[in-house]
């Protein structure tokens, strides 16, 4: 092959929480053996790390960063992700966004493992640019799409976000708000505007430099990508808390079904959509049982004590490992395995 469609790709946003851990992951797939570029934005370049066992410095982008890559995967902020998707696409790479920058543009192709499975949709292998939902995005919607047979109704979902979809920065705060707060000390509030450590939050201060209502909002952005042409994203109300926890995301939801069904039906549904299951004698799953784990957990569907129709359901997925994960069985898809 010619330098330009030759085993390399980049990782941008190698320094993110999500770019190190698709770094891990893209290392212990069929990839191992390519040729690896990490840049980032220029307060990150010069960094230190190692890819496929040896050193490696992450570089910041320059003209050229993206030639020759076959793959080019974008992580970090959204911003950061909308600098680099023109210079990805003049280079011929085939893009791989994490950052959702690219959900506006129609070409990209909304993905994770099962959505054409569950949309009925063709996938194209041919395509570009695809947008890798994040694992609260991929749960609501996978669980809309999967509860399409039992005619869902409505569905309202509230996700509860990890420190870590702020980054670095975000669990660096948490872990010294907790220290002060134990020690009885004022805490700083320079990330998250408030004290975010032992507080459920559906917002936070204006002084802060994160905006839980602008991810919400990316979120539903996800669900609506994919549920649109089904006529389901009506149907879908999604609510975006803080939680004091660093890693793993977890939902509470209640969808109202029209076609009468019980409990096995439900988790049959469920587990045809790849949620992997947990028994109702088995401990609900969490922020820390998940960690490390590609797959987004349900608890047993459980009914509502009063309301005929309606159903409660549980969930936790790691947020990083999940994307990451989906994000390297794609490129996998892609080279045709």
């Amino acid at each position: 092959m010619g330098e330009r469609f030759g085993e390399r790709l980049v990782i941008a946003g190698a320094s993110s929480l999500l770019g190190g851990e698709l770094k891990v992951v893209l290392e212990e797939s069929r990839f191992a053996s390519w040729d690896f570029r990490l840049v980032d934005e220029e307060d990150a370049a010069g960094t230190l790390t190692e890819a496929g066992g040896e050193a490696a410095i992450i570089q910041s982008i320059e003209e050229g960063t993206f030639h020759g890559a076959r793959y080019v995967f974008l992580t970090g902020s959204g911003a950061f992700g909308k600098r680099c998707l023109g210079p990805a696409r003049e280079a011929g790479a085939t893009i791989i966004d994490f950052t959702r920058a690219s959900l506006s543009d129609p070409d990209a192709v909304p993905w994770f493992p099962e959505v054409a499975t569950l949309t009925g949709k063709s996938l194209s292998r041919k395509g570009k640019t695809f947008s890798v939902f994040s694992s609260g995005g991929m749960a609501v919607a996978s669980l809309a799409l999967a509860l399409r047979p039992v005619e869902l109704r409505r569905l309202v979902v509230v996700m509860h976000q990890p420190v870590s979809e702020a980054g670095r920065e975000g669990i660096e705060e948490l872990e010294t708000q907790t220290s002060q707060l134990l020690s009885f000390q004022a805490v700083g509030d320079r990330i998250f505007g408030v004290q975010a450590a032992f507080n459920l939050l559906p917002r936070f201060g204006a002084k802060g430099r994160q905006d839980l209502e602008a991810c919400s909002l990316t979120v539903r952005a996800e669900v609506t990508a994919v549920l649109e042409e089904s006529g389901l994203d009506d149907a879908v109300s999604l609510n975006l808390v803080h939680a004091p926890v660093f890693y793993g995301m977890t939902f509470s939801a209640c969808a109202d079904l029209g076609k009468e069904t019980d409990r096995i039906a439900l988790g049959a549904l469920c587990r045809q959509s790849r949620f992997a299951l947990v028994g109702s004698r088995e401990a609900a799953p969490s922020n820390v049982s998940v960690a490390g784990e590609a797959a987004v957990f349900l608890r047993e569907p459980q009914a509502d004590a009063v309301r005929k129709g309606a159903w409660w359901f549980w969930g936790a997925a790691d947020n990083l490992r999940v994307p990451a994960w989906n994000g390297c069985k794609l490129a996998e898809w892609l080279e045709g395995s």
